[in-house]
């Protein structure tokens, strides 16, 4: 009776040392690339009431920190060939939306990314900022608030799939 009990234990540990042998097989190589896991990369704004791409974003990391700059108006609706920021303030006043910066000094905090700004071209303020990556790599959540987090909203973006 006391060899089974020794054996049980024994048997415990080389079925767990099995099944971990074959986890990483379980999932291929790749299935969620670094590239899918960060939020760096181009995304498709996405308007609130509409549900319509209004603009490509570009975010980039430089020294551990990520900003987000407008690389093309998707929103044709607009007459204006120009798109510019009239109701920002300072030097951003009147600049061209496209190539503005709208997201600076994110940094990473586990899964997300905050302590940075986020600015809504559409009515010129700056917020706080944090964004995370979800479903996969396909989604990226913006949210924008500002003192606490609660008190904010909320944006989900779209991996651009051309790039």
């Amino acid at each position: 009776m006391e060899k089974k009990t020794r054996l049980a234990p024994v048997c415990v540990l080389v079925s767990a040392l099995l099944l971990l042998g074959f986890v990483p097989h379980a999932f291929p190589a790749g299935a969620l690339s670094s590239s899918q896991a960060t939020p760096v990369g181009r995304w498709k704004t996405v308007d609130d009431v509409t549900g319509k791409a209004k603009s490509l974003v570009v975010i980039r990391e430089e020294r551990g920190k990520l900003s987000g700059m407008i690389e093309k108006i998707l929103d044709q609706s607009s007459t204006d060939l120009d798109p510019r920021c009239g109701h920002c303030q300072g030097e951003l006043k009147n600049r061209p939306l496209v190539g503005l910066r709208i997201l600076w000094d994110l940094k990473q905090d586990g899964t997300q990314w905050s302590g940075g700004k986020v600015l809504d071209p559409e009515n010129g303020k700056i917020y706080n900022c944090s964004i995370s990556v979800e479903d996969g790599g396909k989604k990226l959540r913006v949210r924008g608030f500002i003192g606490f987090s609660i008190l904010g909203r909320t944006q989900y973006w779209l991996r651009d799939q051309e790039q």
